[in-house]
């Protein structure tokens, strides 16, 4: 479900070689695009003289398929509320954690949740996280504006507001929209309710964005003046010079999300280098990297706790005064009729 673009413009550039560029053949990354920056894995390049090989996926369902299909990578990059269905699909095996000393240091509030483990082996080591909230042009919208979810359906905006192109996210938003903080107790009215107001917000809607990059080149070119962001894309764009506000306490809410690696079952390369590249992911290095370049939270407990208060802040990764919906794994149905609809959604249906 996440980010596409780090900080800086080198490296954003950097990113434009192509995948698999004097890449290990012994490991295969299935990852969101960006993941494939060095920075994330500094420890692996310096073991192996090499990074890891990465294909990407734009969405986590289409992964989901491409992996049923018969598709064969060796590490993937799914968000929790995937996990369990991934697990139940027979994608996944479980990791050694005896090969990750840095596991140790991962944020017990993740490691002793059962999304995460089952039968006292885990499926899944939490990486990154972050929210979702509302990103706004502060030259163009007043903050009163953006208070309230209801600025999406605003029609003062029509056709200046970018949605993701995301049944996760535009779901965490069309349930705190309708009053819904725990997509967890969600039913099928709530569902009815919240495709409702999605279809009411479609109508502003300019553009869904795919990535990071293409919703800061919407608002960097004025096209977009609000969207339904991850807090990457106002620290990148703040970063370069643009005057975007981020609101994550409208009255109804915002949401958080966390993502990580599995170990995908009967991967073709290398299980050893698998564990080493989850490793260095774990690494205070690595955490720091992602917070003040990317502007996420990390998994490691011991570095976060070392980053100032203001920096968070920042960041979007503050504590918050409103309702959270956090994107835990929820109804199996309802998630499936979700991405059902959200197709006819953008279809205009």
């Amino acid at each position: 479900m996440r980010p596409t673009t780090p900080i800086a413009g080198l490296i954003a550039a950097s990113m434009l070689a192509a995948p698999g560029l004097a890449a290990d053949p012994e490991l295969l990354v299935f990852d969101w695009a960006g993941y494939e920056d060095p920075a994330f894995f500094t420890a692996y390049h310096e073991k192996y003289g090499d990074d890891p090989t990465f294909t990407f996926f734009g969405e986590e369902e289409e992964a989901f398929q491409k992996l049923r299909s018969g598709f064969r990578a060796d590490v993937s990059h799914p968000c929790s509320q995937s996990v369990t269905k991934w697990r139940e699909a027979g994608l996944l095996e479980p990791w050694d954690i005896s090969k990750i000393p840095n596991y140790k240091d991962v944020n017990k509030n993740f490691t002793a949740s059962d999304v995460f483990t089952y039968n006292g082996e885990v499926y899944f080591i939490p990486a990154d996280w972050g929210a979702t909230a509302i990103a706004y042009n502060m030259d163009k919208v007043p903050a009163e504006d953006v208070a309230s979810l209801q600025v999406f359906v605003d029609p003062k905006y029509a056709g200046r507001i970018s949605l993701p192109d995301n049944v996760d996210d535009i779901y965490a938003l069309g349930y705190l929209a309708t009053g819904v903080s725990d997509w967890t107790k969600a039913t099928v009215e709530d569902f009815k309710k919240a495709s409702a107001w999605l279809r009411k917000a479609h109508k502003n809607t300019r553009a869904y964005w795919a990535d990071g990059a293409e919703l800061s080149q919407l608002m960097a070119s004025g096209e977009v003046l609000i969207a339904w962001a991850w807090n990457e894309t106002p620290t990148t764009m703040r970063a370069e010079g643009h005057n975007i506000g981020y609101q994550r306490e409208p009255k109804e809410g915002s949401s958080t999300w966390v993502c990580g690696y599995v170990n995908l079952a009967n991967g073709p390369g290398s299980e050893q280098k698998a564990h080493d590249f989850m490793n260095a992911w774990l690494s205070e290095e690595t955490a720091n990297y992602l917070v003040t370049a990317w502007g996420y939270g990390h998994s490691n407990a011991k570095a976060m706790a070392k980053i100032d208060a203001a920096t968070l802040k920042e960041a979007g990764l503050g504590p918050i005064n409103a309702p959270e919906l956090a994107q835990l794994p929820m109804s199996a149905k309802i998630r499936e009729m979700q991405i059902k609809e959200f197709e006819l959604i953008k279809a205009g249906f």
